[in-house]
């Protein structure tokens, strides 16, 4: 097998991680779904644009995923091969679970709150699997990035609860469901995710992303070079 072969071979395996992980990740976002006491700023946008469109939340999240994605190229980020996977596949998966929908709704604030915790904590270990492809970073993370920056005076921090701040609003204009569950997911998911992160002893900021660049035109060997 030639160095070419297994570097092939091996990115074949990542882009296999990337779309585990992000099928775990999305059953995750299916809980929270399922939650029923609000949903997550960008999910509440997805499904509040299925209202308006003819398509439905699976397809409304790439659509969306997709602009954002041109918008992370315009703004000149770095955009990995598992950026593109994920722009397409993620809202499809959660579609995938929401139509199959395994598990009765739930009708109780506790259940809720207990959902969207479970949820979150799924959505870490596929976040995990997706990031150590090392095949870079969702869309909607490298236009936080992107907008980083754009201000580079203003926390990052601030930029996130402004970006999420106009996601909601636009969510909610477009009849999003939007209540606890949006406030918990904004002020609860990092910390549920981090201890996830802690008991399973990974660091996000570790991962050596590659872009589309490195992935697709591989080095030359010594033999071609010659």
């Amino acid at each position: 097998m030639t160095s070419r072969d297994r570097g092939s071979r091996g990115l074949l395996l990542d882009c296999l991680r990337v779309v585990a992980g992000l099928f775990v990740f999305a059953a995750g976002v299916h809980l929270t779904i399922l939650a029923s006491i609000g949903l997550a700023p960008w999910d509440s946008l997805g499904m509040g644009l299925s209202y308006h469109l003819p398509l439905n939340y699976g397809l409304s999240m790439t659509a969306m995923a997709l602009a954002i994605l041109a918008v992370d190229l315009a703004m000149g980020e770095r955009i990995g091969l598992g950026t593109v996977i994920d722009a397409l596949c993620t809202g499809n998966f959660v579609q995938l679970f929401n139509d199959l929908d395994p598990l009765p709704a739930n009708g109780s604030l506790l259940g809720g709150l207990v959902l969207m915790a479970v949820g979150f904590a799924i959505m870490a270990v596929g976040m995990k699997l997706y990031m150590e492809a090392g095949l870079g970073c969702g869309p909607r993370d490298a236009l936080l990035v992107g907008l980083g920056r754009r201000l580079p005076n203003v926390p990052i921090g601030v930029v996130e609860i402004g970006l999420w701040s106009f996601v909601t609003l636009a969510g909610w204009l477009l009849g999003g469901p939007v209540g606890l569950g949006t406030l918990f997911a904004a002020l609860g998911a990092g910390a549920v995710m981090q201890v996830i992160y802690d008991a399973l002893g990974f660091e996000p900021r570790d991962v050596t992303h590659r872009g589309l660049g490195e992935v697709l035109s591989p080095a030359r060997s010594p033999q071609e070079g010659s």
